[in-house]
């Protein structure tokens, strides 16, 4: 992968983060840059970490599984990216508070880095640096949660379902990229 796909990844993964953000935002009478910051970080530190788990995971099974493995990356990544799609539908009213105490935050971090995980194992057999693309995600995902904070301090939810569908997209598009890739499908086009 090229450091703009890494890139591209890093915010397809970051806006489950930013949505609750924004949720989170809503929330706040004022904006406090101090809590927004809060946020960005255990959400930041969760995407970094669980792509890194991921791949670990990932690389200790990746000689019973080189031969399909661009098979894999694709429906892992297009099912995570239809399941974004189908959740902007499913959500439910939910209340929602500024609140950032470690047990809410926690988890709502690991809820919305769940994702990264999957990821971190498609990341294993791409042969990608895992380090880089776990820093790349990680301030990626921090930034947009500060601005999803500040957004939902704004404007509202008006953004939120936006983000998700495409977050959604971009990781329904990359999926198809590895595939064709390895498939030798489009080389041109990519």
């Amino acid at each position: 992968m090229s450091p703009f796909e890494i890139i591209i990844l890093s915010i397809g993964l970051g806006m489950d983060a930013f949505s609750v953000s924004v949720c989170k935002g809503l929330c706040m009478p004022k904006m406090d840059w101090k809590k927004a910051g809060i946020i960005g970080g255990y959400f930041g530190f969760f995407q970094a970490l669980m792509p890194v788990i991921g791949y670990f995971l990932g690389i200790r099974f990746e000689n019973y599984i080189k031969s399909f493995d661009h098979w894999i990356a694709f429906i892992l990544l297009t099912f995570l990216g239809i399941k974004m799609i189908k959740d902007i539908y499913k959500k439910e009213e939910t209340s929602s508070n500024d609140s950032i105490d470690i047990k809410t935050m926690l988890l709502l971090a690991i809820a919305t880095s769940i994702d990264a995980l999957t990821v971190g194992v498609t990341l294993a057999f791409l042969n990608v640096s895992i380090f880089t693309s776990a820093i790349s995600i990680g301030i990626i995902t921090f930034l947009l949660s500060m601005i999803g904070v500040k957004i939902g301090n704004i404007f509202g939810d008006k953004y939120e379902k936006s983000a998700q569908l495409v977050g959604g997209i971009i990781l329904i598009l990359i999926g198809t990229k590895i595939l064709f890739e390895h498939l030798k499908i489009f080389t041109n086009f990519f």
